[in-house]
């Protein structure tokens, strides 16, 4: 039997012209409250920023067969976004105003299947340490139960970056 899905998400360049004008956690605070809207990424997967404190990002998802594979479970590179956006909203939430990121690598393992029964997960990002040029964070995957179903860590690449003109 089909299904469909409608996915609708909100102008990326509306957050991406504020990049840089406030500190990374006042610009993360601003995505969770609604004054700027998240990324199409998150529409498109269905998962949500639920928690941001400096340091520290939680995201949450409740999986359906749209995040399925072949062979009946969650996608990895679905666990990997998850992580990904946690460790790097995690770092995200230290920086400065004029400041940026981007990940430069990410490393995932993963311990348990995660399928439509398994109910929401939530993936939990914190710093491990940051510097001038460099961080590190590392991100949690955890059911509902408190189960941990795959930990990453994350090295992130440090910038200045400009306020987009108006």
């Amino acid at each position: 039997m089909t299904r469909s899905r409608t996915v609708e998400w909100q102008d990326p360049s509306i957050s991406a012209a504020v990049v840089g004008q406030e500190s990374g956690l006042d610009f993360l605070r601003s995505m969770l409250s609604g004054r700027l809207p998240g990324p199409p990424i998150a529409a498109t997967l269905g998962f949500t920023l639920e928690q941001v404190e400096f340091g520290h990002a939680v995201f949450a998802l409740e999986p359906g067969e749209e995040h399925y594979n072949p062979i009946g479970s969650v996608h990895g590179g679905v666990y990997a976004t998850l992580l990904d956006s946690a460790a790097g909203c995690a770092v995200q939430s230290v920086l400065p105003a004029g400041m940026g990121y981007t990940s430069i690598d990410l490393s995932v393992k993963f311990l348990r299947q995660i399928n439509v029964d398994t109910g929401k997960v939530r993936a939990i990002g914190s710093v491990l340490n940051h510097g001038r040029r460099t961080a590190l964070a590392q991100a949690e995957l955890f059911d509902s139960e408190d189960r941990l179903l795959a930990h990453a860590t994350s090295s992130c690449m440090l910038f200045p970056v400009s306020p987009a003109s108006s």
